[in-house]
């Protein structure tokens, strides 16, 4: 039987699993990296500055991914979004008080995503001020303590080229980059003033009205300041083809409700746009004609990629068959810094018809070993497969190469060979990229199989920020990790008590399958009692486990079975 400490030990590694990792790494780098040009000039949207709009009205660009937006009013100022971490929100705040020093009297969310609300405490110095958001804003913040935070932290990181160096990371297509590291300090504020479709208030003499606009996110609102007719559209536009899918991972976005938001901005008419990416418009007839494009480019691909379903189109048909049209394809704001018309035709599809292209052969396909040995054999063995893999790169047909590359390092996983060609060919196209997203992707998985390249959690949540979380989310993420191995002769009860906040939760194995409820089990093998800020705080890494457990948790029912029972749980991601 192994000891408690090495028993204690998994359990830390499934808090690992929860919280991300605190190892080191260097910054990946590439020897004589190319990087197209339009890229390059792409930067310079992204000059760190802090712009006048017009009076009372100034916009952050270039200290992180997104804006912040200074809006001055008598006696006070708002805040719009808060920048991804809390030294990032630091900057951006000295540089508003070189305009002004009254105090916030408030902050607005536009939406929930990290790089809006993540240095929120900067600017709330006052516990009591509004935090203003759409009401369904907080359960979205929920979400970062979720059940897919390992997958999203590594497909963000490498999406966003995090551990990339200066050389290969040149922008990320919306912003100069993210400024998230594992120094960094997470600090957000729970929205206080919440709504559902409208809200109008006035704050330090500054009249506005928040209107739920759902795009990007569902829970996205715009600002309207109908004294200055400016209008702060969050993440519903910026200077590049948008996001209609991430490759990060996300939910369907609702492509005919972000058409249906943008047609709302343009009913008002607005003189001042100011994006939070990207740098701000003036103009009432440049910035409706702006926000037209926009709308009609987002609409062409939702209409047509319907159009071409009801033909039967499976989706790589119809991402060889939908471009936009010139005058759209044209436009400034619908180049492909971010998002790409492609990956947008996929997304549309899935999200109205879901996996199944239509094709009987995809209903149940080889599984993907016997795949790659029956491409083997096609090609005349894995000798001959290398060869011709090599060969495409040679002939600069990086795609083929690539995907012949899946086939070798599943067939042989430990080739040297199979892993250089592979790293060559992902280096290959993600210099000939343009887009950000994609480029960062392919450089950052070719650091991982070339450079042993690690990815780990970025930023460190504040003890505020980690209480706030409800425990609900902290127990789903438990139950995606239980091994379906070693609880297959299970049945067991283990019963969370919590006295603190008046809150009870079991885990209930039976043979295989979790059963997670906020009660009292009726006969519990194991009893285990705490308070729900300490269980938080060390699942936040705040605290040391092993220490934790020992002192700070009873446990009726042994330590030793409770960390028995807990070694079930096997993290999915290791760092």
């Amino acid at each position: 039987m192994k000891s408690m400490a090495t028993r204690i030990i998994i359990v830390f590694s499934l808090l690992i699993c929860l919280t991300g990792c605190e190892d080191r790494h260097e910054k990946a780098a590439f020897e004589n990296i190319q990087t197209v040009d339009a890229l390059k000039q792409h930067s310079k949207e992204f000059t760190k500055r802090v712009e006048k709009v017009t009076d009372g009205v100034y916009v952050a660009i270039g200290f992180g991914l997104a804006n912040s937006v200074l809006l001055e009013g008598d006696d006070g100022v708002v805040i719009v979004d808060t920048m991804e971490c809390v030294e990032a929100a630091g900057k951006v705040r000295k540089a508003f008080e070189q305009i002004t020093q009254k105090p916030v009297k408030a902050v607005i969310y536009t939406h929930n995503h990290a790089d809006h609300v993540f240095g929120a405490s900067v600017f709330a110095d006052d516990p009591s001020i509004p935090v203003y958001a759409h009401e369904s804003t907080s359960g979205y913040i929920d979400r970062v303590v979720s059940m897919l935070r390992p997958i999203l932290t590594r497909r963000s990181m490498r999406m966003f080229g995090n551990f990339l160096d200066e050389n290969s990371l040149v922008n990320s297509g919306i912003g100069a980059r993210l400024n998230l590291n594992q120094d960094s300090t997470i600090g957000i504020v729970r929205p206080t003033r919440i709504f559902s479709d409208e809200l109008t208030d006035t704050v330090a003499g500054i009249q506005f009205k928040l209107i739920h606009v759902p795009g990007e996110t569902n829970d996205q609102i715009l600002v309207w300041l109908p004294d200055k007719k400016v209008l702060l559209p969050g993440d519903n536009i910026y200077k590049t083809f948008p996001n209609l899918y991430t490759i990060r991972g996300t939910m369907y976005r609702d492509v005919k409700q972000w058409v249906n938001s943008l047609d709302k901005m343009r009913a008002l008419k607005p003189e001042y746009l100011v994006p939070c990416h990207t740098g701000p418009i003036a103009g009432a007839d440049n910035i409706y004609r702006v926000l037209t494009d926009y709308r009609d480019g987002i609409a062409y691909v939702h209409d047509q990629t319907i159009r071409g379903i009801n033909l039967g189109l499976t989706p790589d048909e119809l991402v060889e068959t939908i471009h936009l049209p010139t005058h759209l394809a044209d436009s400034p704001y619908l180049q492909e810094f971010y998002g790409t018309v492609a990956w947008s035709v996929r997304s549309i599809f899935d999200g109205n018809l879901g996996w199944f292209d239509g094709n009987p052969s995809k209903l149940f396909p080889l599984p993907p070993d016997e795949r790659a040995r029956n491409i083997a054999k096609l090609a005349g063995g894995g000798d001959e497969l290398q060869l011709k893999a090599e060969q495409a790169f040679t002939d600069g047909d990086y795609q083929w190469a690539i995907e012949l590359t899946d086939y070798l390092v599943r067939l042989t996983p430990n080739s040297k060979s199979a892993a250089d060609l592979r790293v060559k060919t992902l280096i290959a196209l993600g210099e000939k990229q343009s887009n950000p997203n994609a480029r960062h992707y392919y450089l950052t998985c070719a650091a991982e199989l070339g450079q042993g390249l690690t990815i780990h959690q970025q930023g460190n949540p504040t003890p505020e920020m980690v209480h706030s979380f409800p425990m609900a989310r902290f127990f789903d993420s438990l139950a995606v990790n239980l091994d379906p191995e070693k609880s297959a002769d299970v049945q067991q009860t283990v019963q969370f008590i919590f006295p603190d906040s008046n809150e009870n939760y079991f885990v209930r194995i039976r043979r295989g399958a979790t059963e997670i409820q906020p009660e009292l089990a009726d006969t519990p093998n194991i009893t285990v009692t705490v308070d729900s800020k300490i269980f938080k705080e060390m699942l936040g890494k705040l605290r040391n486990p092993i220490t934790t457990i020992a002192t700070e948790f009873d446990i009726d029912g042994g330590k030793v079975a409770f960390l028995k029972f807990m070694a079930m749980f096997d993290p999915a991601y290791e760092e």
